[in-house]
């Protein structure tokens, strides 16, 4: 593939991902979409792309690429990892920070650190087929992505653009908060009647812990078990990415991306949007508080969370020139310049 990258080495889950197949729940489809929605598009933002453009998301291991485009431009956010980049020179890119790439690099991606999910932009983003309105991966239903399933040694994945032009790069001015200690904030219900009130403060007081059986479907956790008030059953009804549901067993399983569009157990609380991201950076063995919030208080987050990432993408970012140029704004903001004519 003399425009694409090869995959050298897949990681044990890597799929394709944008931010959702949305308007299809109702005949079954899930949304699918970036577990962390928010790094993959700020991954988008340092190569210079839409947010909601395709990214590779990685998740517990990173992967191996061969560059067999001209040039490509990629990012790597999400995680506190480094890009080691190997070929004609060696060096290492930390997340958050863009670099052009050429034709015989290799790139690599190792560990993710304390985050689960990470994310690899590449500038124009991958050319695969839009099914359903979305090119994201949903490995169940064998729907989107490359082939609609995981990514495996010796793939080829195709680029819009065969080179990229040589510019400055970019990185985030301030360091991001992954929110790895952060409680998740909740809204209760819709059926919190069906648990005792002990059962709702022993949720919203006590930790619990992702368990190893979690996915991109869902979370399940282990921790202290919530008591049903009034059976577990119920007619199934509409499920949507952050509820909480309460199985039998009385432990808590939230569903995220690729969740089934209906449930018939109960739900007592559903994660506002802005923090399923910092849910999907959980690994298993990590720990979740949950904190309630109202309804008014989720919206208004929202509201902020997307004014904070439009004023990252317009104010938020410094350039910097490309490795072998003198980067003087980076000395300038090091004090190493002063003085200097």
């Amino acid at each position: 593939m003399s425009n694409g990258l090869k995959v050298l080495d897949a990681g044990p889950y890597s799929t394709i991902q944008d931010m959702g197949r949305m308007g299809y729940q109702d005949v079954g489809v899930p949304v699918s979409g970036a577990l962390d929605k928010i790094s993959a598009g700020v991954a988008n933002m340092l190569v210079g792309n839409d947010r909601h453009c395709p990214v590779l998301e990685m998740l517990l291991q990173g992967v191996a690429l061969e560059v067999q485009a001209d040039s490509v431009r990629v990012a790597l956010f999400g995680c506190e990892a480094d890009l080691t980049v190997e070929g004609a020179r060696k060096f290492t890119v930390p997340a958050g920070r863009s670099v052009r790439l050429m034709k015989g690099d290799k790139v690599k991606v190792g560990a993710l650190g304390q985050s689960l999910s990470a994310y690899l932009a590449v500038e124009g983003g991958f050319n695969l087929p839009v099914q359903l309105g979305s090119v994201s991966t949903y490995v169940r239903g064998a729907i989107g992505g490359l082939e609609g399933r995981t990514l495996k040694r010796g793939d080829g994945l195709p680029l819009v653009q065969s080179s990229v032009d040589i510019r400055d790069e970019k990185a985030l001015l301030e360091p991001f908060d992954y929110g790895y200690e952060q409680p998740v904030r909740v809204v209760l219900g819709p059926q919190h009647n069906y648990f005792t009130d002990s059962a709702i403060e022993g949720f919203l007081t006590q930790p619990y812990v992702v368990s190893g059986q979690a996915d991109r479907m869902g979370f399940r956790l282990d921790g202290p078990v919530i008591q049903h008030a009034e059976g577990y059953d119920l007619v199934s009804d509409g499920i949507v990415s952050g509820a909480i549901q309460v199985p039998g067993s009385g432990l808590p399983i939230v569903l995220l991306a690729d969740a089934q569009t209906t449930g018939g157990y109960p739900k007592i609380a559903t994660v506002i949007s802005t923090d399923i991201p910092i849910l999907g950076r959980r690994r298993p063995g990590a720990q979740v508080h949950f904190k309630q919030v109202t309804l008014d208080q989720a919206e208004s987050i929202a509201c902020e969370t997307q004014a904070w990432l439009e004023q990252l993408e317009s104010h938020g970012m410094r350039s910097f020139a490309p490795g072998g140029v003198i980067d003087l704004e980076a000395l300038r903001l090091e004090n190493l310049s002063s003085g200097v004519n």
